[in-house]
């Protein structure tokens, strides 16, 4: 048997990809082409000058008003702000999407 993707869900993974890479460009004053290029293992705090603990203040809030999610300070660890992969898979979670 064969499985078709969804595909509603992947849409909506496509659109979560590129605003999170949207919201990070914005919060951080990257180029927008520098963001695009991203990919899970890209790394992201201890890798962007740019990320630093004042940015990740920003950086939550900002996802919690653009995605309409609530982070909790247990939520927040090393790993999820890691690589570009980690915080995608938190920001699904956040989104029941995982």
């Amino acid at each position: 048997m064969t499985t078709v993707p969804n595909i509603d869900s992947a849409a909506e993974e496509a659109a979560l990809d590129r605003e999170l890479k949207a919201l990070i460009a914005d919060v951080l004053g990257l180029d927008p082409e520098q963001a695009a290029a991203f990919g899970p293992d890209s790394g992201l705090f201890g890798h962007l000058p740019e990320l630093d603990s004042m940015a990740v203040a920003g950086l939550l809030t900002e996802m919690e008003d653009r995605l309409g999610i609530i982070i909790d300070d247990d939520d927040v660890d090393g790993e999820m702000l890691e690589t570009y992969g980690g915080l995608l898979a938190f920001a699904r979670a956040k989104l029941g999407r995982a």
